[in-house]
């Protein structure tokens, strides 16, 4: 019997995400279970993650089938009502180690979803690698305050959730400590980052940095790896990188 398998569909946060997934089903000791960690920011989207699910159940049909994801926040009822599926978990539960022992709950509800809207700091969770490889994500926000008519990232993960800074660098840390040669900072808004705290001053290794993108890139350019930025948008603060690109720490 295997233990749980986790398929990834959509964006590169979907991609960290899995990796947080994969050890918090190994921590509680799932057995023979299928983890499809959806997207549905298009319509071709969720009908890939429809097919991703029916396409587990067939592959495996002894496996629990769990979805999560933005598809599963979005519409929990719809995803629970497919007769492959098992357990429908929220993008905020994905994340959280005390959802997955109630996973392996035989009488635990068949819906874990909490209103995103809600959710006011972000689960904690550190990763140690990917799998060995040279690249690695690093998670800094979740959550967008936006409010564009041509989307729905607010819907599916909520309003502008910032990590802690020093979460943050010790994540980082334990990257490059493992290997990993390039850090990609991703979030749904990275230029965002801090605001939803004011730019709030963390610590790390007792040293004051603050909730900041500046900040955040100042320090992460000084870990002697490549740093790439995704999700950057053209705030006026964004300007104060470029000297930092300029010297090769950040790419």
């Amino acid at each position: 019997m295997s233990g749980a398998d986790v398929i990834t569909l959509g964006c590169r946060l979907n991609a960290f995400e899995s990796e947080v997934m994969r050890a918090n089903a190994a921590r509680a000791g799932l057995a023979d279970t299928i983890i499809v960690n959806t997207c549905a920011v298009t319509a071709e989207a969720e009908r890939q993650a429809r097919q991703a699910i029916r396409r587990a159940r067939r592959d495996r049909p002894g496996a629990k089938v769990i979805v999560t994801g933005c598809a599963a926040q979005l519409d929990p009822a719809k995803y629970a009502a497919m007769p492959e599926v098992d357990r429908v978990m929220g993008n905020e539960e994905k994340l959280d180690p005390a959802a997955y022992a109630v996973l392996g709950n035989p009488d635990g509800p068949e819906i874990q979803v909490a209103d995103i809207m809600t959710i006011k700091e972000t689960a904690a969770h550190l990763i140690d690698g990917f799998d060995g490889r040279a690249r690695a994500f690093v998670q800094v926000q979740q959550g967008c305050d936006h409010r564009c008519t041509f989307c729905i990232i607010p819907s599916m993960r909520g309003d502008l959730v910032s990590r802690p800074i020093g979460d943050v660098m010790d994540e980082a840390q334990r990257l490059v400590d493992a290997g990993v040669k390039e850090l990609l900072v991703i979030s749904q808004d990275t230029s965002a980052y801090g605001v939803d705290t004011k730019y709030r001053t963390g610590f790390w290794q007792g040293r004051p940095l603050k909730t900041k993108m500046q900040s955040l890139c100042e320090a992460l350019g000084e870990m002697g790896v490549w740093v790439r930025l995704h999700y950057v948008y053209p705030y006026p603060h964004v300007d104060d990188i470029i000297p930092l690109m300029a010297e090769g720490k950040i790419l």
